[in-house]
């Protein structure tokens, strides 16, 4: 479509990361799956202390990537279960408590991504 704007999956990612260093969440991971995946180029994984947390983490990112031309594609999980996923496409999002984290473990699932940011 003419004059539309599009967000690469890099700063699509890097945005994410961005947010959710701003929104105090905490164990940010963006893993770089090009080579990898066929399906997403990126995952960003954090994680929140509590459903509160998870719901509005996952609306600030929503909301970012939207400002700046990107699309959810897909949303996935309720908050209250401890893990809501978001579909970017070349990017997908991860809200996940700890305790799903440790448990589902995708960064170890995922382990031949490169990790390109880590922050605690």
């Amino acid at each position: 479509m003419a004059g539309e704007v599009t967000l690469d999956a890099a700063a699509c990612a890097q945005t994410i990361v961005d947010v959710a260093s701003d929104r105090l969440a905490s164990d940010i991971v963006m893993l770089d799956l090009r080579g990898v995946s066929d399906f997403t180029d990126y995952f960003v994984i954090m994680s929140a202390e509590s459903p509160r947390q998870i719901e509005s983490l996952a609306e600030y990112v929503e909301a970012a990537v939207k400002q700046r031309g990107g699309k959810l594609r897909h949303r996935e999980g309720p908050a209250e279960a401890g893990w809501v996923l978001l579909d970017f496409n070349d990017v997908i999002v991860h809200v996940m408590h700890p305790r799903e984290r440790e448990f589902y473990d995708v960064e170890g699932a995922w382990s031949a991504g490169k990790e390109t940011v880590r922050i605690q």
